[in-house]
């Protein structure tokens, strides 16, 4: 059964619906939220925590708008990438906390100039994209912006502006020795 009729019956409260469609889709999931968490405990995590939002709010699925797959990664992109802002807020709040407290270690200046390198190269790398390129990568990795996000700010579709952070993210890591 498709998971768009599956989806349907799993909104009327349908469990043996619900079943097929978790064995359907619950691989695909995963596998996109790992790509946006990273590690997989989180990832497994989030994807429960989607797979539980599915049973909760089928109802909200509204065949017209698209199908269904795309809907549930929709809710798995979202929620992932939620994960990671959040992780990111609270290792900020983390990091701000233990300046406060920290004591500078005697080799504060050359982890500083260090780091300054590193920005340094990374810029340098920057630069070597198209300003296009540039432009869609640091919307989305130093302002926080969501693939869509970026699209809407720069009245593009999503498509042109994921295939400028592909090609700019490729470019990027041959820059950088493949560190990225």
């Amino acid at each position: 059964m498709e998971a768009d009729d599956l989806l349907l019956r799993v909104a009327d409260g349908d469990q043996k619906a619900f079943e097929e469609l978790y064995t359907q889709v619950s691989g695909t999931v995963f596998g996109l939220v790992r790509r946006v968490v990273r590690d997989p405990a989180q990832s497994e995590e989030v994807a429960q925590e989607v797979l539980l939002e599915l049973w909760r709010s089928a109802a909200r699925f509204d065949p017209a708008r698209g199908s269904a797959l795309s809907w549930i990664l929709t809710l798995a992109h979202r929620r992932a990438v939620d994960r990671v802002r959040s992780a990111r807020a609270a290792g900020e709040r983390e990091e701000r906390e233990a300046r406060r407290a920290h004591h500078p270690a005697f080799d504060q200046v050359s982890e500083e100039v260090e780091a300054g390198l590193e920005r340094e190269w990374v810029r340098r790398c920057l630069d070597r994209l198209t300003a296009l390129q540039r432009q869609s990568v640091t919307l989305a990795y130093y302002d926080g912006y969501t693939y869509r996000e970026v699209a809407e700010r720069l009245s593009l579709p999503l498509g042109t502006v994921k295939t400028r952070m592909r090609d700019g993210l490729t470019r990027l890591r041959q820059c950088l020795g493949g560190v990225a």
